[in-house]
């Protein structure tokens, strides 16, 4: 159907979500993306924080991501990370005890943080 993007979302360890789309929304090395049907193809390196997806029902499907990457390729979203969390699956307390048991540890700083900031926004 046109103006709609295949979406998939994966971790390493699962597929997390997929599905139809109208938008997507992601921050990259290089700023904050925003993906529509018809877009160039891209390859980027995402930063820890939120992707947001934008159904084609209206509905917004948001998910923590520890990096990785964002491939679009016709009208296709492949969402690749090492971990990546739906916010409805986010354990809030488990999330604020990583983040203050991180010490010096800035890849589990980021990793709390994202989920944090993704908990507070579904």
């Amino acid at each position: 159907m046109a103006g709609e993007l295949n979406v998939e979302l994966v971790a390493a360890d699962r597929q997390v979500w997929s599905g139809a789309a109208s938008l997507v929304v992601a921050k990259t090395t290089e700023g904050e993306i925003g993906i529509m049907a018809g877009h160039e193809p891209v390859l980027a390196v995402l930063v820890p924080g939120p992707v947001t997806v934008r159904t084609t029902d209206g509905e917004a499907v948001v998910a923590a991501v520890d990096g990785g990457f964002l491939s679009v390729s016709q009208d296709h979203v492949a969402v690749l990370a090492e971990m990546a969390e739906l916010a409805s699956e986010i354990d809030v307390s488990s999330a604020q005890a990583a983040l203050s048991e991180a010490g010096d540890d800035q890849a589990t700083q980021r990793w709390a943080q994202a989920r944090l900031q993704v908990a507070g926004a579904s």
